[in-house]
């Protein structure tokens, strides 16, 4: 990244964002770099804590909203989301094996979480343009219409915050440490 952006305290943050920054730090007990980070823009900085409020309501799992998420941060390559993200799948008891089948891409064991994983692949990349034998398959699944609302919900939010990723190069915060991530397929490309 060649163009830095300030990473912001509560103190630091433009006037907007301090209160926002100060509800981070209550909820996670810091602010994580990302949200520092946001904090340039108070608007995205709101907009991403009440999407992520309103996705936690959804009447998917937490387990089934981390499918989503990851699903969605491995299309999306964000080294960043996926260190965190695997790091609260973890802290959230979701299984080592589906943690790993998310991380690499790979099919997930239990077929209600592959359902899911499979049809949030789609959504993102196809940009919402799925077949629709494909959200029928999701709905045998035992999935709702509802929840094809909530799949988009889920990848919006990642959308936020893996292209914010992408564009300041966030660094990854101690919490996340063990948990670091690049995606397979850019790593075989690397050493290509």
């Amino acid at each position: 990244m060649t163009i830095a952006f300030q990473s912001y305290t509560a103190d630091t943050a433009p006037e907007a964002s301090k209160p926002l920054l100060a509800g981070v730090k209550a909820q996670f007990g810091f602010v994580p770099n990302l949200q520092s980070i946001m904090a340039e823009s108070p608007e995205l900085l709101a907009a991403h804590g009440a999407l992520w409020g309103e996705f936690s309501k959804t009447t998917l799992t937490q387990h089934e909203q981390q499918v989503v998420f990851m699903t969605a941060i491995y299309e999306n390559e964000c080294h960043y989301c996926m260190a965190g993200h695997t790091t609260m799948a973890k802290m959230q008891k979701l299984g080592d094996d589906v943690i790993q089948a998310l991380r690499n891409g790979r099919e997930i064991a239990d077929p209600r979480l592959e359902a899911l994983h499979r049809f949030t692949t789609l959504v993102v990349r196809d940009r919402g343009f799925v077949a629709d034998a494909e959200v029928q398959a999701f709905l045998d699944a035992g999935f709702t219409r509802r929840n094809v609302l909530e799949v988009v919900l889920g990848v919006s939010i990642k959308i936020q915050s893996n292209y914010v990723n992408h564009l300041v190069g966030t660094p990854y915060d101690a919490f996340m440490k063990g948990n670091e991530w690049t995606k397979p397929v850019a790593a075989e490309r690397l050493a290509a």
